[in-house]
Parts: structure tokens; sequence; C-alpha cells
């Protein structure tokens, strides 16, 4: 099939790359001239393990195309997938949907031919109304079908869960657009359960649902977490013990940080808008967005407390500045607050992330980034391990920092208190 991803980000580039490899035509466009520039040369703009190989492989089987003609991708492609961002508004929770819309004002220009036209953003229930709506002339001359098939897609895992989904959501009443996605989507379907059509305000639904529900699974676990550091408890064994039962299910049971990225943090205050729009409470949703929020100035209070609250000058290492491992997405990420208050307390702060230097840090004059391990952590005070990539998980602390007295704030929870102890070395992690 030929398909049009509009909009390069996250979102639009895994799947159209993911879509190439099985086969069909996608043409990939964007209104960043140097963005399609780059991707025409191979250069892939985000951190996602396997995506550039994929890409060019399949660039150069000619079944990848990085454009920023709209129309000319419109006209070639049978399906329109809109990937464009939805932020949340300026002193709002509310989901900023202009890229949407303004995308669909274009779509209605250039439509000559039935097209299915598929919201791969997240976007809140009755969005897929309004494009209708925008789109009625054409709607009303079956040259249209208006559909919502969100994305799952985890950062760091993004090509294995588009190969082996848990589940491909398609919102539509139209059975000739459900036929020809489910044609799609075959090849990376192994059980028809896999494929579900649901209602189009449905779909858009299942998202945000599912978004939040992980979210609070995150926030109850880091204030069970909470209460393990005061009562004297492991709360790994809280999570096993809690996770082993298979209505709960073990996974983001893993105390940490607060959760950041992309998508919980607008998703859970989009929900609670919409919530608010129909006249309905969604009171558990607004006590986990409070919940975390609350988290990342906990964490700072942990730090205080771990150094005795003598911050002055005090040299404090971060392994990890992203929001969760194999990314080098930033968005959220609980570091930015934590590196930017010890940093007006006149700390010397350093880091290393494998993904490089960060522009958020880059004007804080008491931050430094550094290029590898080794002379991040030398002669630290306190090293914060506060993302679990593989490269951190085996280090030998003595080694890195030589200096007596250091301290190690795990807020990944990577390694064991009881041989921290046995090396004697001042050890703190999440719940413990």
């Amino acid at each position: 099939m030929k398909l049009c991803m509009i909009g390069t980000g996250y979102v639009g580039l895994v799947s159209g790359v993911c879509f190439s490899d099985v086969g069909n035509i996608v043409y990939c466009v964007d209104k960043d001239k140097k963005k399609i520039e780059e991707l025409n040369k191979g250069n892939v703009p985000i951190y996602e393990p396997g995506l550039e190989e994929i890409l060019k492989k399949n660039y150069k089987q000619n079944r990848l195309k990085f454009t920023t003609d709209l129309k000319k991708a419109v006209s070639s492609s049978d399906i329109i997938f809109i990937c464009v961002g939805t932020p949340t508004r300026k002193n709002s929770n509310s989901a900023d949907l202009k890229y949407v819309f303004s995308v669909a004002k274009e779509l209605k220009k250039i439509i000559k031919s039935y097209k299915i036209i598929i919201t791969k953003s997240t976007v809140p229930v009755t969005t897929g109304d309004k494009i209708e709506n925008i789109l009625k002339n054409l709607k009303k001359r079956k040259l249209v079908d208006i559909v919502s098939n969100p994305e799952f897609l985890r950062e760091g895992e993004a090509i294995r869960d588009f190969i082996y989904p848990d589940r491909v959501v398609i919102g539509t009443d139209s059975k000739k657009a459900n036929k020809i996605l489910k044609s799609l989507y075959m090849p990376i379907i192994k059980k028809n359960s896999r494929y579900f059509n649901t209602t189009r305000r449905g779909a858009e639904l299942i998202k945000y649902a599912s978004n939040a529900f992980l979210a609070t699974k995150i926030s109850f676990i880091n204030e069970i977490a909470n209460l393990c550091e005061k009562a004297g408890i492991d709360v790994k064994d809280i999570s096993f013990g809690m996770g082993s039962d298979e209505r709960i299910g073990d996974r983001f049971l893993r105390a940490g940080p607060a959760y950041g990225g992309s998508c919980f943090p607008k998703d859970t205050r989009a929900l609670i808008d919409t919530g608010k729009k129909f006249k309905t409470d969604l009171s558990i949703v607004k006590t986990v967005v409070i919940s975390n929020d609350k988290r990342r100035f906990l964490s700072i209070k942990r730090v205080e407390k771990i150094l005795n609250n003598k911050l002055l000058k005090k040299t404090i290492t971060f392994l990890g500045v992203t929001f969760k491992p194999n990314t080098d997405d930033m968005r959220e990420a609980s570091s930015i607050p934590m590196i930017k208050y010890f940093n007006k307390k006149n700390c010397k702060i350093r880091y290393f992330d494998p993904t490089g230097e960060k522009e958020e840090f880059k004007n804080l004059k008491n931050v430094k980034y550094f290029k590898n391990i080794n002379t991040a952590c030398l002669n630290s005070d306190l090293i914060i391990l506060h993302t679990e990539w593989n490269d951190f998980k085996l280090l030998n602390f003595k080694k890195l920092v030589k200096k007596r007295n250091f301290k190690i704030y795990d807020m990944r929870n990577m390694y064991s208190p009881s041989k921290m102890k046995k090396l004697n070395i001042n050890y703190f992690g999440i719940g413990r």
C-alpha cells in the first residue's frame, strides 16, 4: 500500500520506517526542510535503537521517501496518517490541537480521490469528529473516512513494539476503511484478537485511559516506596509480591523518579481536561498528577537530606539525565528540576548520558557535561543514578570516584544495598 505520514517526529518517523519495512511505499512529510534534508542523507534526528539501520535499508530500496511536498505525498498515497504534535496548551491542561486541525485544512484543499485519514497523534475524545466537520464536504462525497488509530510505541522499544504489538486499535464504523486497515496491519498481527475495531471516540479514549492507568501504577508504587523508607521495608519485595498477582502484573511497578517523557504528563492532564468538558470528575487521575508533581519535590528534598543539608560547593554527578534509558528524550525528565535547583544552590553539577550533551543545561554556569563516566565521577561527593542505562549497572564506584566518604543515590534501585554495605559505600535507594 502507499502511505503518507504527516509529521516526522517520534510517532511519524518510527511508524513510517516500520511500515516501509513490511513492504509498503511510505512518504514521510515535514515542513522542516533541514530535517527532511538530513533524513534524505540517512541521519536520524532521534535516538531509537535499530531505527537508523531500518531507515537506510528501506530508503535504498526506494520504499521510504522524505519530502516537504505535502500535495504530492497525499495525492500519491491511499492512507494518510496525521502524526503531528499535540502538546499541552500554555496555562492549561488541554491538548493543543492547532497542528492537527491545520493538517486537516490542508488536506481539504488536496484530496480529489478516496483516502483514509488516520489520527495517529494522541488526541482527546471528539477530535475525529472535529476533523470530519472540517472535511464534511469530502465526507459527503465519500472521498474520506476519518479513523482513530492510536500508537502504543515505547521509546527505546519502539521497533519491537511495532512488530509485536499487544494490540492494534482501529476506531471507525466504516466497513471499507476497517477492511483496508486490517489488510495493512496483517503482516504484524499474529492473532485476530490483537486487531481491535471500536468506535472512533472509543479508540481516542483507549489511548488516554491506557497512559493514565500506567501513570497511576507508577505513582502508586512511588507512594508505597515513601512508606517503605519510613517502615524499613524494601519496596522491591513489595513490587514482586504484588506483581506476581496476574490481576495486577509487575510492569510499571518499579519505584523511582517522577514519570516523565512525551506521553504520561501531557496525556494525564489532557484526560482531566476531557473529563471536565464532559462534566465528569476524574478524581483518581487528578490525584496521580498531583502525586507525580510532589515526587519531583521529594526527590530534591531526599538529596538535601543525603547531603545533610550542606550543599554549598558540593560536587554532584548525575549518571543519566533522560527520562528513561534507550532514548534521548528530555521532555519532563525529573533530572531537569533537580539539576536546576542544585545549580542555584551553588553545587557543582556534572553529568554523563550515553546520548550526549543536553540543550536544557548548556546555559547553566555550574553544570558541565562529561564525555565519559570516569571523568564525570572523579572526586564527586554524590553520585545520582538517575536513568537505568546498561552502562551504569556494573560500575566500580570506589575506583571511579577515588574519594573517601562519597555517597550514592540510586533512583532506580539498580544496586544491592547489602553489597554496597559490604563495600563500605554510603548507599541510598528508593523505598529501601
